[in-house]
């Protein structure tokens, strides 16, 4: 009997321990966006870049950094309406809902149901978004619980990237008024470092730019602006496919200008925007780990797509060179390592499959990315072997690409068959795609589609890209495809 006593004690004690105990608690979700910004733009993938962004620095060297992050591509001229699309579905390219290529189509779609936002709802988080107005998913959009959306690009805190800054910290402190203990995700996007660039003065100053306005002079020259990208080239050597295109012809402060004062200005501007958002990112770190949230809470960094300004000749984002295809991306967060660098080989619409891992909710039927769980979890070093990109936003077919391993192939078809041309790169000995025109003495520094040694390459790269390219339902084929 006196032994029965103490088992029936020790379980009785043991079950109120247990009982006392919480279960895990399910992580938050911050979701950073920012629109148009190359890799290439922060010292986390060019050490010569003069960039500071010391929160997002902070954020990479505790977590990890991607080498290749990249959008799959565009079918129309607004290459973030088809990047947000994907991020927010998890589904590619050619398989998006019809408002990717016309935006004021907004009819339901199932698709819509099966995003980001309605997808956090339905597993029980609590929803945020803030972000720009305008090229982007609607019907996704709306699925958060909280939406406070605006196009801010200008240089005040009103006007800029503060206000969506605000949008957050607003947020998060009615959660801590109000005692919310339930898990979050926030989508914290920025209408910045998008043109028109119009940083904040101080930031300006601090880069040596100006908000050029008159067409009929250059910007002046100031040594604190950033150098020319290494790649500059004052005109693309052949067209790019696109008429009338606005980021090429018509961007305020810059407009046709290639030469070298304005393109050294307007990467000024880029920078300040992107210094700026470095800045707001790091008022809501910091209220995060007031709060006692930052621990559990997974930090995405990433933008819909790079941007040229000046390098190779080009000024917007409608083309397949790395600055524009490839994404910076870092995730810090719970259990995942310090300081690490993987290859990655994502997408951006392999967000949606990953975070539903991480929170251990059901992927939708309807996604077709592939989560990279494994990666953030250090088992494995990538997704996938081959990349694929697409730009056919201008004249049909357009630009393809593909790349595996080192190799990077792109071909474009455009103009009724007037621009029919082949790229072959290694990104290992040629990671900027130096072209001839940029005078490289090194024969791994140019574009190798028609030297003969690497014949047997490019072969291989051409049959790669047509399998891809039937793989993901391209509706097109290029001159010299069967």
């Amino acid at each position: 009997m006196k032994y029965l006593n103490l088992i029936t004690i020790s379980i009785l004690l043991s079950s109120l321990f247990f009982g006392c105990q919480k279960e895990p608690k399910q992580p938050n979700f911050l979701f950073i966006l920012v629109d148009d910004q190359s890799a290439f733009d922060l010292k986390l993938y060019n050490s010569n870049s003069i960039l500071e962004t010391p929160n997002i620095d902070k954020l990479a060297q505790g977590g990890m950094v991607f080498e290749s992050a990249r959008h799959m591509g565009s079918m129309n001229g607004a290459v973030c309406t088809p990047s947000r699309h994907m991020i927010m579905s998890g589904r590619t390219v050619w398989n998006l809902p019809a408002s990717a290529l016309h935006q004021k189509q907004t009819d339901f779609n199932p698709i819509d149901t099966m995003t980001i936002g309605a997808v956090f709802n339905r597993a029980g988080y609590k929803t945020m978004r803030t972000c720009k107005k305008g090229n982007s998913y609607p019907n996704a959009n709306n699925q958060f619980t909280v939406v406070h959306d605006a196009t801010k690009r200008g240089g005040t805190e009103e006007s800029g990237s503060a206000w969506h800054a605000k949008q957050v910290l607003d947020y998060l402190g009615e959660r801590e008024a109000g005692q919310d203990e339930d898990p979050f995700f926030i989508y914290f996007g920025f209408s910045h470092p998008h043109d028109e660039r119009n940083g904040t003065p101080e930031l300006l100053a601090k880069y040596g730019a100006t908000n050029h306005k008159d067409k009929e002079s250059l910007p002046p020259a100031n040594p604190k602006q950033p150098e020319v990208p290494v790649n500059y080239l004052s005109e693309h050597p052949f067209f790019h496919g696109h008429p009338a295109l606005r980021d090429e012809e018509r961007v305020p402060g810059v407009w046709k200008n290639r030469d070298v004062n304005t393109i050294s200005n307007e990467q000024g501007r880029e920078f300040a925007c992107s210094e700026n958002i470095d800045i707001q990112i790091g008022k809501v770190l910091k209220k995060l780990e007031e709060m006692g949230e930052l621990e559990n809470t997974y930090i995405i960094y990433t933008a819909d797509h790079g941007i040229a300004i000046g390098r190779h000749g080009l000024m917007g984002k409608q083309n397949l060179y790395e600055h524009c295809w490839r994404v910076p991306f870092i995730v810090n967060g719970p259990g995942i390592k310090a300081g690490t660098r993987v290859e990655g080989n994502i997408y951006l619409l392999d967000v949606l499959p990953t975070l539903c891992e991480l929170a251990g909710i059901e992927i939708p039927e309807t996604v077709q990315g592939k989560s990279f769980k494994s990666v953030l979890e250090s088992k494995q070093e990538s997704v996938r072997d081959v990349m694929y990109g697409v730009y056919a936003g201008g004249t049909k077919p357009g630009i393809r690409t593909i790349k595996k391993g080192d190799w990077k192939l792109i071909k474009y078809d455009m103009m009724d068959g007037a621009v029919r041309e082949t790229q072959l790169f290694n990104l290992a000995e040629n990671p900027y795609e130096y072209l001839p025109e940029h005078g490289k003495t090194n024969e791994m520094q140019t574009d190798l589609a028609e030297n003969p040694k690497y014949a047997e390459k490019l072969a291989e790269m051409e049959a790669l890209l047509l399998e891809q390219m039937e793989e993901h339902n391209d509706p097109y084929r290029l001159w010299d495809q069967k």
